[in-house]
């Protein structure tokens, strides 16, 4: 089964992000476990973690279909000791907001080496961030998400991603998460059917399809190989509508959260709609 929905807010409390789910008509769904601006977050009540759960048990959500993501403050590469401190606390502290809500997943981007030192560095430091976490926090699973390689990101390519996978001691506690943006936008072409074909048949042989764990289905408004993160909503934008439709049709793809993050978010009960329709 292909669980398919959007990035929902959370605001006036984290049940609300399962009500928006369900009035979309979605099977899955993402969101913050907290203000994603701010480096410090209030804990969770219980009241807070027994409505969101109830909810979820209310409309159907299981923790397979609910992929959060963390605050895009943190980087896991930071080259700064203070601020890669403060990093890993925040992401340790939404590990254990994870753990709390009874989630499996927190969705992440990995970092930024700010020209401070080189790729293969910046990628050694995730796997450490990744690693010093799961200690801490047990049973979520950690979902790198690609990047576009914008600036100094890291992960923008399989054989990034595979690196980190490479260096966490605990595998079976690390995924990824594709965005079929960031993927146009690093140089991964999708415009066609073989096109989609010949990058995905590279990921299995560099990754691997066991760690895909969720992904993003998201047009680009930026060209191939711009390196620029520039959401669009499906068929709108320069990857166009056949890979959206291509993906639907694979069994690689199913039992895992397929997330819009497209712009207008009017249009998501239509763009959900669509894709449960193909």
């Amino acid at each position: 089964m292909k669980y398919i929905g959007a990035h929902v807010s959370a605001a006036g409390g984290i049940k609300m992000a399962v009500i928006r789910a369900y009035e979309l008509g979605a099977t899955a769904f993402a969101f913050f476990t907290k203000n994603q601006r701010r480096w410090k977050s209030i804990p969770l009540t219980e009241i807070e973690i027994l409505d969101f759960k109830s909810t979820c048990i209310k409309y159907k959500f299981s923790n397979s279909q609910i992929l959060p993501h963390s605050s895009y403050l943190i980087n896991l590469c930071h080259p700064e000791k203070e601020l890669l401190k403060k990093s890993r606390e925040a992401f340790i502290d939404e590990l254990h907001r994870c753990q709390q809500l009874g989630l499996s997943y927190l969705n992440f981007h990995p970092g930024s080496f700010l020209q401070k030192f080189n790729e293969d560095k910046s990628l050694q430091l995730v796997s450490d961030s990744i690693n010093i976490a799961l200690e801490k926090v047990k049973n979520i699973c950690v979902v790198i998400e690609n990047t576009s390689g914008q600036g100094t990101n890291v992960g923008y390519c399989f054989e990034q991603l595979s690196k980190i996978i490479q260096k966490v001691d605990d595998k079976s506690r690390v995924g990824v998460c594709i965005d079929t943006c960031h993927l146009f936008s690093s140089g991964y072409d999708l415009r066609t059917k073989k096109d989609c074909e010949n990058t995905f048949k590279l990921f299995e042989n560099i990754i691997g399809f066991n760690y895909l764990k969720g992904m993003h289905l998201n047009d680009s408004k930026a060209t191939f190989n711009s390196r620029l993160d520039r959401h669009h909503n499906l068929g709108k934008g320069n990857i166009g509508i056949i890979p959206f439709d291509w993906i639907m049709k694979q069994k690689e793809f199913e039992n895992i959260p397929l997330i819009l993050e497209t712009i207008d978010s009017s249009l998501w009960k239509k763009e959900i709609s669509l894709l449960q329709s193909i």
